[in-house]
């Protein structure tokens, strides 16, 4: 049980590192609350969750080729410029949770998948990590052993999903509406900022190697 919890607090430690997703998280909790921050983070688990199964199953090495490479760094610079472009626009519009529910619970659930699939970052950070942890494990458990560690990894990954949730919602409801409008343009801006570099990889790519 010890190892089983040990392997969460790596997934959460895992997900703590503030990126994309995260300020995606934090603007759209203050804008629309915690279920939708919590599905932007969901999407993104999901995109985790593929790219672990692509390392366990060995065919994460077809990411790694140098066209596929750019075209996901360009696709995450579209991503990530389209949404803190759309962040900056609506900044300081806080919806009501009733309000476009059917659409913008959809949108938040694939922003997060899209913002995580389309970051080459993401696959380099799960093939060093995961891949490094898998080989790790294997070595010392059987196949339903390493099942059941990457399932508390997942965890690990769920719960700072709702925590991140729950502090973005906090915000909403104890700041003022500068305040909260002062984030949501700064959660913009750095989505923005990722997306240029994202772009900036993909132009080094593509012309440069």
């Amino acid at each position: 049980m010890s190892i089983f919890i040990g392997y969460i607090f790596l997934g959460l430690s895992l997900a703590a590192p503030i990126g994309p997703v995260n300020a995606a998280q934090l603007d759209k909790g203050i804008k629309s609350g915690f279920f939708h921050a919590w599905l932007v983070g969901l999407g993104a688990m999901i995109a985790d969750i593929i790219y672990m199964l692509a390392v366990f199953l060995g065919i994460v090495h077809f990411l790694e080729i140098p066209f596929m490479k750019a075209f996901l760094w360009s696709f995450g610079f579209f991503v990530l410029v389209y949404t803190g472009i759309e962040s900056l626009i609506s900044a300081g519009k806080i919806y009501s949770n009733t309000r476009n529910v059917e659409e913008s619970v959809i949108r938040s659930f694939f922003s997060g998948f899209f913002m995580s699939i389309s970051n080459p970052l993401t696959i380099l950070f799960w093939l060093g990590i995961y891949g490094s942890v898998l080989a790790e494990t294997a070595a010392k458990y059987d196949q339903t052993e390493v099942a059941i560690y990457s399932l508390a990894i997942i965890i690990g990954l769920l719960l700072w999903d709702i925590t991140m949730a729950g502090v973005a919602s906090s915000f909403r409801r104890f700041l003022s509406m500068k305040v909260l409008t002062a984030i949501s343009i700064l959660s913009g801006l750095s989505l923005i900022g990722f997306g240029f570099y994202f772009g900036y990889q993909a132009i080094l790519l593509l012309f440069f190697t």
